[in-house]
């Protein structure tokens, strides 16, 4: 097959098979790059903005005062901490947070294992109305909730009166349950062969299996509760036991006018809120690979 002057593939009959000149292609990669360098800015300068505003002295109110100025600063941090106390805001969300969590970890698994590999009566049905709990938004529930745990069970003003509304999530559940039926069904016939229990294969063969779903909920899960601050808001009047979101969301409306740099001092709260996040994202990003789940199967 010949080649013309341009360097495209030439048929017999003169038409060219569509391959672009290396020029072009390297034009069409350097484009390329300079799109998603652009998306990456974007994408980088809310965060940007946070860290230079919590670590400046000077208020960050116009676009020149972005620029770093030399003129760094513990004092927002100070500042945020003596109207709110970070430390005891944190340990709040992190007692909320790691009790979603850990109830999200253990129903969700176990209520996906059921649906996906499990066979009993009614398991079609169940999981329809799971789909459809997923279409209704949770802001719709929370006065029936509220009532319900603040009234009824008396609840209010404690960590369970937050964590019970959160303690299983559906989405969670979908997501474990397409990850147990994308596993092959003979490593589970295998097992049961041997005589493991149902929870002994879950416990030794189908969660090791399914690790990268168990980041993704992981980081849904926790990011959900840690920015949370409606329900918590909702629930506890005690500024004792408020999560972070809380505290920052109360200081933003009745306090910040009050400092010498309250737009630091916001930025400085919100960089002790996303600082965990970015953290847990860093820590589970290398679980974010496909699973080798045909590696016990033989032939």
């Amino acid at each position: 097959m010949p080649r013309d002057s341009d360097s495209v593939l030439v048929d017999e009959d003169g038409t060219g098979t569509g391959q672009r000149h290396p020029a072009r292609r390297r034009r069409a990669r350097i484009l390329l790059y300079v799109v998603l360098a652009i998306v990456a800015l974007l994408f980088i300068f809310p965060f940007y903005f946070m860290a230079v505003g919590a670590f400046q002295k000077d208020p960050t109110t116009t676009l020149s005062s972005l620029a770093p100025t030399g003129r760094w600063t513990l004092s927002n941090f100070a500042t945020i901490n003596e109207r709110l106390g970070l430390l005891r805001a944190l340990a709040n969300s992190l007692v909320f947070t790691a009790g979603v969590l850990a109830g999200t970890l253990v129903f969700g698994l176990a209520a996906g294992y059921a649906l996906a590999r499990l066979n009993w009566r009614g398991r079609g049905a169940l999981f329809v109305i799971m789909l459809g709990v997923q279409m209704v938004p949770f802001q719709l529930l929370m006065i029936p909730l509220y009532v319900q745990i603040a009234g009824n069970y008396g609840l209010g003003d404690t960590y369970a009166g937050m964590i019970l509304p959160s303690l299983i999530n559906t989405t969670a559940v979908f997501i474990f349950r397409q990850f147990f039926r994308s596993l092959p069904e003979s490593i589970f016939e295998a097992a049961r062969i041997d005589g493991a229990s149902e929870l002994r294969v879950l416990r030794s063969i189908a969660i090791p299996m399914v690790r990268p779903a168990i980041a993704t909920v992981v980081l849904i899960t926790f990011i959900g509760p840690w920015n949370e601050f409606l329900w918590p808001f909702l629930i506890t009047k005690d500024s004792s036991m408020q999560p972070l979101a809380v505290a920052l969301a109360n200081y933003i409306s009745n306090v910040a006018g009050t400092v010498a740099n309250p737009n630091g001092a916001i930025l400085a709260g919100a960089c002790t809120l996303a600082f965990p996040v970015v953290i847990l994202f860093c820590l589970f990003q290398r679980y974010f690979t496909a699973s080798d789940i045909g590696a016990g199967i033989k032939g």
